[in-house]
């Protein structure tokens, strides 16, 4: 049973240089507890398409598509609707921890605000709230760490705290936000590992929003590839790991580390500016099967195997890319 359903969802912002489409006609579903992983370089669309679906987008941003979650479609619900849901039953954990929390305000008070808000509870009962969060995000010290500030904190820990207020309100869905960047191997890990470990405990739905197909690989159970703004393959990660049909998701695969792979494979050129899309396929400057069909058409989304869509005239796999 899906519990968010994205069709057709396209975001265009305008500029002094024109409308630029960030998000393209994308639609998508996440199941109940379910982990989507949705993966593209930086610009591709990601951040901004769920951004869009909670309207945390500026005014400059127009909104088409319809995104039914629990019975409202997010886009046109009311504001006093709408707040009901975010950070209650839709909860988003930003990219740069260090800027998204305020670094005036001891980390329990920002966790406790969540708590008042949404659940009403007293200022006590938040606090110990807090703590019990700090402790299932596997905070050492939560009794001495929760009252500390932001910059007191390393920044696993204060990716950490950023999950805890997530969680605060149990809600249904997780939008996670690129929450392992910037940290180290083993810190990553640890993230990855609690992400792991919410599905299983609280069986919270989890987008996981990443540049970095590796960070997928153990913890998502789909992905959504995405490129310029539109979806270019879906499939179950394993499916998608052992016969990727896209050649920006070969391009992607052949660019994560692997023990004696040698050096890593790089994808030629560089990303378009959505204010300046080529005509025809988006990814055909960049792509080796190009030719004048990719070249003047954009291809659609098909089904080439069980649960596996791709958006290329020349899909298949790349041997040297997944070897």
């Amino acid at each position: 049973m899906s519990l968010l359903e994205v069709e057709d969802l396209s975001v265009r912002f305008d500029t002094d240089d024109g409308p630029v489409h960030a998000v393209d006609h994308l639609s998508l579903t996440l199941g109940e507890s379910e982990v989507l992983g949705v993966v593209g370089e930086s610009g591709c669309g990601k951040s901004v398409s769920f951004m869009s679906l909670l309207r945390l987008l500026p005014e400059t941003a127009t909104v088409n598509g319809t995104a039914r979650f629990d019975g409202v479609d997010l886009l046109r619900a009311s504001g006093s609707r709408l707040r009901q849901i975010r950070g209650r039953q839709i909860a988003f954990v930003f990219q740069e921890p260090m800027t998204s929390l305020n670094p005036a305000f001891k980390v329990g008070n920002q966790i406790g605000e969540v708590l008042r808000r949404h659940l009403g509870l007293s200022r006590a009962d938040a606090r110990a709230r807090a703590i019990e969060l700090l402790h299932l995000v596997r905070i050492p010290s939560p009794e001495r760490r929760v009252d500390e500030y932001p910059h007191q904190l390393s920044g696993g820990m204060r990716q950490r705290v950023m999950i805890a207020m997530a969680l605060a309100c149990d809600p249904k869905i997780l939008i996670a936000d690129e929450p392992t960047t910037a940290l180290d191997v083993t810190i990553q890990a640890g993230i990855l590992d609690l992400m792991r470990d919410i599905r299983e405990r609280l069986g919270t739905a989890i987008v996981l929003i990443t540049h970095n197909l590796g960070v997928v690989a153990d913890v998502a159970d789909r992905v959504v590839v995405m490129y310029a703004g539109r979806k270019v393959e879906e499939a179950p990660v394993h499916e998608l790991f052992a016969r990727p049909q896209h050649p920006y998701t070969n391009g992607l695969l052949g660019a994560v580390p692997r023990p004696g792979a040698g050096r890593l494979r790089e994808i030629p050129g560089r990303v378009p500016s959505l204010a300046e899309l080529p005509r025809g396929c988006a990814f055909a400057p960049r792509c080796p099967r190009a030719d004048e069909i990719t070249r003047s058409n954009v291809p659609d989304l098909r089904s080439i195997g069980p649960q596996h869509l791709v958006a290329c005239f020349h899909p298949g796999p790349d041997v040297e890319a997944v070897a």
